[in-house]
């Protein structure tokens, strides 16, 4: 097992948070970090951050520290990350996780797949397992998943290489698309420069994935067990057997209205069927997303809250290429794009 590196600059942490960063940190030996110091190395580590949320949902001395490591480009390369975060209140804990999850994600951190551990003001958030543990209290549930999530994290092993398979989601067949414009200039670069690549392009026609109906448990665990799901249709015979065969799953996301498209909504949503029957945690996402202009962080950053933290793909560093291109074909205009198509290209070649 590695070594685990809490990075936790809050100056007053609740006995709440603490008694997680105990948990997580129980039978790994550990470091915590407290403050920013120029000499500490961030890179090649498995690194877990602790956020305290004061009451409008902040944990400003956790956004101070990561500033100074950007004024001093310091970076996470190499590094596998998770976060712990306590709220003072029912809100802002997944805010939170998606919006630090972005910074670091863009400082070279990865992040395995469900790195978040958060606990509400009430520990409400951990109801739905109280029921599959009826004898331990809120508090004990939330320790004890802590400590899992600590010794995974402490154990986590990069997969070895081989062929790597690609599969492209994508709902804009417009051929005057900026974002798949962008795609395909990165896919001529992965063709040209991996000999073991094999990519796989899904369409999300409009209207053929149906939004998730939201079954009982049970029922999905049924469709589940039978590869199937409710709605059946392209979801069931085309999309999820792509995502389980793929290694690699790239996410063609134009942002419209600041938000992911409808298609790929329904996608994600329906994803729980898959879910319920394999974990994505060996499964890493990528994203292209292109905004007329501005907001891409936004889309990033659903991608992240709705596929790493929430379904379990592992997040690579760096793992969206965000660009801004308004007028049809006008990505072809937005300065250096071919070098900047290459190098994500090769960025993901290096990760996968």
């Amino acid at each position: 097992m590695d070594k685990l590196y809490i990075i936790c600059p809050n100056s007053s942490p609740s006995s709440m948070l603490n008694s997680m960063i105990n948990s997580t940190v129980k039978g790994s030996s550990y470091e915590i970090i407290k403050e920013f110091r120029l000499l500490q190395s961030y890179e090649n580590k498995k690194i877990v951050f602790a956020l305290e949320l004061d009451s409008l949902g902040y944990d400003c001395e956790m956004i101070l520290f990561l500033k100074k490591l950007d004024e001093h480009n310091i970076s996470f390369k190499g590094s596998v990350c998770s976060l712990l975060i306590h709220s003072k209140s029912e809100f802002y804990t997944k805010r939170a996780a998606q919006d630090i999850t972005f910074l670091i994600n863009n400082m070279g951190g990865a992040f395995i797949g469900h790195p978040l551990i958060e606990a509400t003001s009430t520990l409400n958030n951990f109801l739905t397992w109280q029921k599959v543990y009826p004898d331990q209290s809120l508090k004990e549930i939330c320790l004890s998943i802590c400590e899992k999530q600590g010794l995974r994290l402490s154990k986590y092993k990069t997969k070895e290489k081989n062929k790597s398979k690609i599969l492209l989601l994508y709902s804009s067949p417009n051929i005057k698309s900026n974002t798949v414009a962008l795609w395909n200039m990165v896919k001529d670069n992965l063709i040209e420069m991996g000999e073991n690549v094999d990519i796989t392009e899904v369409q999300i026609e409009s209207g053929e994935v149906l939004d998730c109906k939201g079954c009982l448990f049970q029922l999905c665990v049924h469709y589940g067990e039978r590869n199937s799901c409710f709605y059946g249709g392209q979801m069931v015979k085309e999309v999820l057997p792509a995502i389980e065969e793929n290694d690699v799953i790239v996410w063609l996301a134009p942002n419209y209205n600041d938000t992911l498209a409808a298609n790929l909504t329904a996608v994600i949503n329906r994803l729980t069927v898959l879910y319920r029957k394999i974990k994505f945690y060996n499964k890493k996402i990528f994203g292209i997303v292109v905004s007329g202009n501005s907001g891409s962080d936004s889309v990033a950053k659903q991608l992240i809250g709705a596929l790493n933290i929430n379904k379990g793909f592992f997040l690579p560093p760096n793992f969206a290429i965000c660009e801004t291109a308004n007028d049809p074909n006008a990505i072809y205009g937005v300065e250096n794009i071919e070098e900047k198509a290459c190098s994500f290209a090769k960025h993901m070649l290096d990760n996968i």
